[in-house]
């Protein structure tokens, strides 16, 4: 069992789900900047949200999803996702498909078209959580999209504004105009417990609300899917997810949400045994602060980590006068770190956050994770034979207490941009691009020599054709960790040019 544990990251395919809603004390944070375990942690009420107690039992004692499912399948949306392809210089070739489409039809997303240009569609689900129409969902379940289309559970229709996005959870906050919409209030993913009944509900090859029911089979699940810099610590769950289950809602017999379906374990791309979900103790903070800020407020210890099973491994030597089984081993740290300004050393194991057990990565992340830069965190480690406890103040990773505001990366270049008209297209010679119609000569792109005139064809690899799209890239570079603009395109005279800009400062 080990062993395929330890392949488990080969096998789980994201089946493009999605991730929650979380829990946290919101006045608690902005009053204290410190934390007790014994606080309870909700961050609807950034949502307005008025909790629910529903019966979870039948008269006979047996489990009883009628009520909560009731109370879910009117609050998870149908999510339909467009991207309007663009028109490249490789026509004519043949198409190449993508596993990605067939394993979780994002109808033409995945696909690479090189003949005929149509708009990409995807679908997916997602989870109204606030009676004014907040909705969570899955970044990938709308990345890229110009338009998103919600439909609910009577059929009515809404456009859909993007209102933040975080790829590190996969976590994605969107907003339809009304009031008085259905929603599901957060609960407490802290308390679940392994064998406990949860329900599925989304929108699985593309049918209207479905709900599935399973128990939890595991907590803090880490190490599935790609990517080293996702932040993972999932509810795993035997309650069918499906394609197209993305961003749809975990919830409990009560009828609360408690996390975020995101992945399924599988070879074929469809159920076969066991989903994960992000919990709401993520996700929650992860759209509270997108709401409030703009971005998320990430804090950090500073502290390169491993299980501490798998240190043991990689590290005989240094490690050897370990006993401990379980726990975080440090193995080093970042520039500023503050654990380490705190007194942490290399070769500690971290075994406890604020009185919290942490077992693994996973749950050391999601403990953290709860967090802003400036509050305060109580680690529990060994050190040898000796328990050392410390209080660490958190930062961002810019080595900073300070919240982090949305940059405004259009402001920032200095530039305005308008699309290319078909004669100006032929002048040229090439089919898609963008114009750069003007120049702030206080922006960054006159910095790096970027003149009014200029065709952007592609910023980080990615083809424009419109100004929408461009401002688009711009703007979530801004508010992403690599926050470079790499642009190709030519001059008004047809001299190719490539440039490198910084929106770091």
């Amino acid at each position: 069992m080990k062993k395929i544990w330890k392949n488990v990251s080969t096998y789980a395919l994201v089946a493009l789900v999605s991730i929650g809603a979380t829990y946290g004390m919101y006045s608690f944070m902005d009053n204290r900047r410190g934390y007790s375990s014994a606080d309870f942690y909700n961050y609807g009420h950034e949502f307005d949200q008025k909790g629910v107690q529903l019966a979870s039992l039948t008269a006979e004692g047996y489990p009883d999803f009628t009520k909560a499912a009731e109370n879910s399948v009117h609050a998870v949306v149908h999510i339909k996702s467009t991207v309007k392809s663009q028109t490249s210089q490789r026509q004519g070739r043949q198409r190449m498909i993508d596993p990605f489409e067939y394993f979780f039809g994002f109808g033409d997303r995945g696909g690479q078209d090189y003949g005929s240009p149509q708009p990409s569609v995807g679908f997916g689900s997602g989870v109204i959580i606030s009676k004014d129409g907040y909705i969570i969902t899955n970044n990938h379940v709308i990345d890229k999209a110009n338009e998103i289309e919600v439909t609910l559970n009577d059929n009515s229709k809404y456009t859909a504004k993007l209102i933040g996005t975080d790829p590190q959870t996969d976590i994605a906050l969107l907003k339809i105009e009304g009031k008085d919409f259905p929603y599901v209030p957060f609960g407490n993913s802290d308390n679940l417990k392994v064998g406990e009944w949860v329900l599925a509900v989304g929108n699985p090859f593309n049918l209207t609300s479905t709900v599935t029911a399973g128990i939890v089979s595991a907590k803090g699940r880490g190490g599935m899917g790609s990517g080293g810099n996702n932040i993972q610590s999932f509810i795993q769950t035997d309650a069918a997810i499906n394609r197209g289950n993305s961003g749809g809602a975990l919830v409990n017999t009560n009828g609360e949400l408690i996390g975020i379906n995101t992945m399924i374990y599988s070879q074929t791309g469809d159920f076969a045994g066991y989903g994960f979900a992000v919990p709401i103790s993520i996700a929650g903070k992860v759209v509270a602060d997108i709401k409030e800020f703009g971005t998320v407020q990430r804090a950090v210890l500073g502290v390169m980590i491993q299980d501490l099973a798998i240190a043991k491994e990689a590290n005989p030597e240094k490690t050897k006068g370990l006993t401990l089984n379980e726990g975080v081993y440090v193995g080093g740290f970042a520039e500023m770190s503050p654990a380490k300004q705190a007194g942490v050393e290399e070769g500690d194991v971290i075994t406890a956050i604020n009185g919290v057990k942490v077992r693994n990565v996973s749950e050391l992340q999601d403990q953290v994770n709860r967090f802003r830069p400036g509050d305060k965190v109580k680690v529990n480690l060994k050190r040898g034979n000796s328990d050392k406890t410390y209080d660490i103040t958190l930062k961002n990773s810019s080595g900073s207490t300070s919240v982090i505001k949305k940059s405004d990366g259009i402001a920032s270049v200095g530039a305005a941009f308008k699309d290319l008209s078909t004669d100006k297209k032929k002048d040229l010679g090439v089919s898609y691009g963008v114009e750069v119609a003007g120049i702030d000569n206080a922006g960054k792109f006159h910095k790096e020599g970027i003149a009014k005139g200029f065709i952007i064809q592609k910023i980080n690899n990615q083809p424009v054709s419109s100004a929408s799209e461009v401002e688009n890239i711009i703007a979530s570079t801004a508010n992403s960790q690599d926050k470079v603009l790499f642009i190709s395109g030519i001059t008004a005279t047809g001299v190719r040019k490539y440039y490198a800009v910084d929106l770091s400062e």
